[in-house]
């Protein structure tokens, strides 16, 4: 009994401090302006900092950028974050990423995240599905940076590719399978 209250203790104790020293961005709704600027950001970092990104933006039909996605867990966790999609270099709606998880897992991180579209049919069944879950409504073939940050070539001819970059803290176990997208209503 004593040692189940101890865990229980530990447990409390460490969803205080997520609370506490969380990101002020998961404690409210970020506006329109505040999301198009984080993905600009993430854009930006994307393009910059990984060969053959400029190619994958090129040539996308639809490019949904969540930054700033903040995952905590003690055993159980989860994940949220807001962000764009944009076509042709304009947003045309917003999203939220939110997951629940449950496992061997501790700690606390932040990575953006950034999923790109290469067929047209799998950016219109994203855009007009209610909650979009990765691994069930679309395979998410997530591309790994290579040697001197390029882009593994090998799965960027599947029709939906995922990144994840800049990731900040210490997380043990980042993906994004199981995740939910949903739109935000604006």
């Amino acid at each position: 009994m004593k040692r189940r209250a101890i865990w229980i203790n530990l447990l409390a104790g460490i969803v205080a401090w997520i609370i506490v020293f969380a990101p002020a961005h998961i404690l409210y709704a970020a506006t329109a302006k505040e999301i198009d600027v984080s993905v600009d950001a993430a854009l930006e970092k994307f393009s910059k900092g990984v060969k053959g990104a400029q190619e994958v933006l090129k040539t996308a039909k639809g490019i949904l950028v969540i930054p700033r996605v903040t995952q905590a867990g003690v055993i159980a966790g989860g994940e949220y974050g807001e962000g764009a999609l944009r076509i042709g270099g304009k947003t045309v709606d917003y999203y939220s990423i939110a997951a629940a998880t449950f496992g061997l897992q501790l700690g606390v991180q932040e990575k953006d995240i950034i999923i790109a579209f290469m067929d047209e049919e799998a950016l219109k069944k994203f855009r007009t599905s209610d909650g979009w879950q990765a691994g069930i409504n679309g395979t998410v073939a997530a591309v790994d940076q290579g040697t001197e940050g390029s882009i593994d070539t090998t799965k960027t001819n599947q029709p939906i590719i995922g990144f994840v970059i800049g990731q900040r803290g210490l997380m043990v176990g980042a993906n994004i399978e199981g995740a939910k997208f949903s739109k935000l209503k604006r």
